[in-house]
């Protein structure tokens, strides 16, 4: 069974979840939701394309596969969420302070449009393919 819909659903309410982050000013949980949906909804379109998908990193994912072309400007988004993975979550992830002394609006704003555009993505690639009469 091709679970994409459910992959590409929890991508979508991740999204949300950044949007709620950024509203409230959880700023490194902005960056790190936003860099999960956005990996959910790659792994989703993959998966739509019978592919298996491991890993996390949303650009070496994308690099990975050959069956969908990747824009230049999704995969430098990409490149921006795979920055987030770590750092946004651990303390070590920098050499003082905990994360969210490093993080503000406007990154959390950057991730989140970037999730959104790779999810708008990922989404047109969901598409059926038409049928011929």
């Amino acid at each position: 069974m091709n679970r994409y819909r459910d992959w590409f659903d929890q991508a979508k309410r991740d999204l949300e979840r950044a949007k709620l982050d950024v509203q409230y000013e959880f700023w490194e949980w902005a960056c790190f939701t936003s860099q999960q949906a956005a990996e959910k909804a790659v792994k989703a379109m993959l998966m739509f394309h019978n592919l298996a998908v491991w890993g996390h990193g949303i650009s070496a994912i994308l690099r990975q596969q050959d069956i969908v072309p990747v824009p230049p400007d999704i995969m430098e988004k990409a490149q921006l969420l795979d920055a987030h993975y770590i750092p946004a979550r651990y303390p070590n992830g920098f050499p003082v302070g905990k994360p969210a002394d490093y993080y503000n609006a406007h990154k959390a704003q950057e991730a989140f449009n970037a999730a959104a555009d790779i999810l708008r993505f990922c989404e047109a690639c969901l598409a059926e393919p038409e049928q011929s009469a």
